[in-house]
């Protein structure tokens, strides 16, 4: 029998089959906001299934009470087990490294009590606010464990005494961790929700802007101290270091824009991590996904999220796009921009910024 659940067969007296694939979008969905890395996820997922698989399969071994709490018990601390690696592979990362994208769903599409119903834990999780694109990022500076306890505390709703049987605490622990976690997050992004739909058309009109050369409307979308991260992995062209200061992201975008850009784009705006969001093609090819965060109070960009490194934007298909779900929006192509401006240096971005 096949150890990978996606190449076993639908049989319905499999319970350990039937069990796992049942819970998959779960764990798949926990394992994800704590790594940032659907490649990682993947292997986490394959590890517990092979660990839920030996369990079930032992005779004369005991029923497991709840399989859901045991599931994603391994594959917490599988994920966990899996940081130390991960952490030596971001030592050696090309310039700032960015959680990979991931299409969701649009919620507009899911607002019927049928389909709310019917919709699984993780998708939930998804369109949260708290797992954008935004917080990935804040959540990368937490330790491993107080990640960990934030995620499933604050995005999927598990009691400070259930963290501690998952994670081998004790649950006076287990508080201490949400604590500082909770406090280090909320000081860097206090909780708001973003109205979609404005979001939405701040990113249509930033996109266009940005790409179209018109240099006024973009500055008048950025905050003063907008930052801009963009992660190349190394493997195409991108600022080494975050870039702060609206007169420098402009120089930026505009640099990509006269000298860095294809011939012609099919953008789509589809939702990134929950967030309305600019995934850029060319040709067949993703080439980058653009997300950007608003200030509550005034709706300026704050932050720009620009994912080009190729590897991470493997899973992202232009013919996933062409959903009924998607957002309201034509395709931009064909970009024209001026070309008389001199183009930022992207790889060196002034010291001071």
């Amino acid at each position: 029998m096949s150890d990978n659940p996606a190449e076993l067969p639908d049989d319905p007296d499999d319970n350990a089959t039937r069990v796992f694939v049942g819970h998959r979008e779960l764990l798949f969905s926990v394992v994800y906001n704590l790594l940032g890395s659907v490649s990682d996820t993947e292997d986490v997922l394959q590890e517990t299934w092979l660990a839920w698989a030996r369990r079930v399969r032992q005779p004369h071994a005991p029923e497991i009470d709840n399989p859901r709490a045991y599931l994603v018990r391994i594959a917490v601390n599988q994920a966990l087990a899996r940081q130390a690696t991960i952490s030596r592979r971001r030592e050696t990362y090309i310039g700032p490294w960015l959680p990979e994208p991931l299409i969701t769903q649009v919620p507009e599409a899911l607002d019927t009590p049928q389909a709310a119903q019917a919709m699984d834990a993780a998708e939930s999780a998804l369109r949260n606010e708290s797992v954008s694109m935004a917080l990935l990022v804040i959540l990368e500076t937490l330790t491993p464990l107080e990640r960990a306890v934030f995620v499933l505390h604050e995005v999927f709703g598990y009691a400070h005494t259930e963290i501690a049987d998952i994670l081998g605490r004790s649950p006076s622990a287990i508080r201490q961790l949400a604590h500082r976690a909770r406090e280090h997050v909320q000081a860097r992004r206090p909780r708001y929700q973003a109205d979609p739909h404005l979001q939405q058309q701040v990113t249509e009109r930033f996109v266009a802007a940005a790409l179209g050369g018109d240099i006024a409307d973009l500055m008048s979308l950025l905050a003063p101290d907008v930052t801009m991260w963009t992660d190349g992995g190394g493997k195409v062209r991108s600022a080494l270091r975050p870039v702060t200061g609206r007169d420098k992201v402009a120089r930026l975008l505009n640099g990509y824009a006269t000298s860095r850009l294809p011939e012609a784009l099919d953008i789509r705006y589809r939702h990134v991590n929950g967030d309305p969001s600019a995934v850029v093609f060319s040709g067949d090819s993703p080439y980058a996904v653009m997300v950007m965060d608003l200030n509550p109070s005034n709706d300026q960009v704050t932050d720009i999220y620009l994912v080009t490194n190729p590897d991470k934007l493997s899973r992202v298909r232009l013919e996933g796009l062409h959903d009924e779900a998607a957002l309201e929006s034509e395709p931009v192509r064909e970009i024209e921009p001026a070309r008389d401006n001199e183009p930022v240096r992207d790889e060196e971005p002034d010291s001071d910024g």
